[in-house]
């Protein structure tokens, strides 16, 4: 999983009669992204020693991370899940409290996708059962994340979902339409009312800077024209989204790390239409989920961008025919992580 990841979330609630949301993965390196197909009725747990069981109870389209952890998508009911990066992120209490409830990072946006149909339903959940977040290392890093989550629905209802000192903090409401990274978002939100057209003075920032992005993307979505038709909507959430990516560049002096954007995910939320571009091919994909099966015992299957998608003349458009059984999506868990040597 590595880090940092660097991106950015923006909700368009009233474009036209639709509810649009929009992603920008950034990393460092390439994440093999792929998108899943994952049915109703398949039993996961918590990725952590098993203790939280469950069959999903609506599926989703997910785009993963190395196929071993989902880190976008959006289910049958129209509830999307999105995780970003945090630095401020600490989990330092995780579990420390007698049978608390605790998910592994890997699975913690894939619970909501499996069990609930709204923001509300996930929000009144975690606050009556107060989850613990369990860090997992990279496999390749050995780098645990620091992530914070971003959930929305076809009401346009959000919620942004951190844990600072390690506590739960959640934001709820329409008015959190944009997620970037650091800092917290309480000091996000204090930072964009400095902003001309937000309260204060300073200009709209330019830079790659989270808090630069923060205010681009607010201050773009919330001037969208009326979009004629749903069409027209997405590729206006796209244009928020190119705003705020971030381009191909070597590392600043004194920082080894440079992010940029690797792919982008538009997501009409009313119609289910899941978009996906990435920023190294040259075809746009779509997905209707209406288009797909997700019924009892379909079983998981996978679109193969790495492969097809890179293929010159490759994938294009529509692509619910694509999807193929390769097997079950299988979850990094805790299990998974070798223990360390003594």
């Amino acid at each position: 999983m590595g880090g940092p990841i660097v991106c950015t979330r923006v909700v368009w609630a009233d474009a036209g009669g639709a509810v649009i949301v929009g992603r920008n993965m950034d990393f460092r390196r390439d994440l093999a992204t792929n998108l899943w197909k994952l049915p109703r009725g398949t039993r996961r747990d918590d990725g952590v020693d098993g203790r939280l069981v469950w069959e999903s109870a609506w599926g989703s389209v997910v785009a993963t991370a190395f196929d071993m952890v989902s880190v976008d998508g959006v289910n049958e009911a129209g509830l999307a899940g999105h995780v970003l990066w945090l630095a401020e992120s600490d989990y330092a209490s995780a579990g420390a409290e007698q049978g608390a409830v605790r998910l592994s990072q890997s699975i913690w946006m894939q619970y909501f996708l499996d069990n609930f149909a709204s923001v509300a339903e996930s929000v009144a959940w975690m606050r009556r059962e107060q989850p613990r977040i369990v860090p997992l290392p990279d496999p390749q890093t050995g780098e645990p994340p620091a992530l914070h989550l971003a959930l929305n629905d076809a009401h346009g209802d959000s919620a942004i979902i951190e844990y600072i000192d390690g506590e739960m903090r959640i934001h709820h409401g329409a008015q959190y339409r944009v997620m970037t990274n650091s800092p917290a978002y309480d000091e996000q939100l204090r930072l964009l009312s400095q902003v001309a057209g937000f309260g204060g003075e300073s200009p709209l920032g330019g830079s790659t800077l989270a808090t630069d992005r923060f205010a681009r993307a607010s201050y773009y979505v919330d001037r969208l024209p009326e979009p004629p038709t749903r069409l027209h909507a997405i590729a206006s959430m796209f244009s928020v989204m190119r705003n705020v990516a971030q381009p191909f560049r070597i590392p600043d002096p004194g920082r080894p790390d440079a992010s940029q954007t690797l792919w982008q995910t538009v997501v009409d939320l009313t119609s289910l239409r899941y978009v996906f571009e990435s920023t190294t091919r040259p075809n746009v994909v779509w997905v209707d989920l209406a288009d797909l099966d997700f019924s009892r015992g379909s079983g998981d299957q996978v679109l193969d961008l790495n492969g097809k998608l890179a293929l010159e003349g490759g994938l294009a458009g529509n692509v619910a025919g694509d999807f193929e059984s390769r097997g079950a999506l299988r979850f990094l868990s805790l299990a998974d992580i070798p223990a360390p040597v003594s």
